[in-house]
């Protein structure tokens, strides 16, 4: 489960952003093609947050619609996969554009 290492990660830069202050809230933007299973990566945050100055913070997650853009037809639709074809002309492959994001959004201290 790869989402446990996430969230060491997560907590590590949580860590050296908060100054030393009890972090009461992390907000993360999660891609729908990113990879990483929310639920489960909230399980490891709460497990990785034990004995920190993150224990006991609100974890917060922003899905991230995945949208692709076709060249062929200049247009910028949702996407389910990375090999959706086009919804309107067929053509493919798009050029992903966003869903695939993983990051530390926001940090509430105290």
């Amino acid at each position: 489960m790869h989402e446990l290492s996430i969230a060491q990660g997560v907590v590590d830069i949580c860590q050296q952003h908060a100054g030393g202050r009890r972090v009461l809230a992390v907000t993360l933007e999660i891609g729908t093609l990113s990879g990483v299973v929310p639920e489960a990566l909230e399980f490891c945050f709460e497990a990785s947050t034990n004995g920190t100055i993150l224990e006991g913070a609100r974890l917060e997650i922003d899905r991230v619609a995945a949208r692709g853009y076709c060249r062929a037809c200049d247009l910028l639709s949702p996407i389910d996969s990375y090999f959706d074809p086009c919804t309107a002309c067929g053509a493919s492959p798009l050029e992903v554009r966003c869903g695939e994001e993983l990051r530390v959004k926001e940090l509430e201290v105290e």
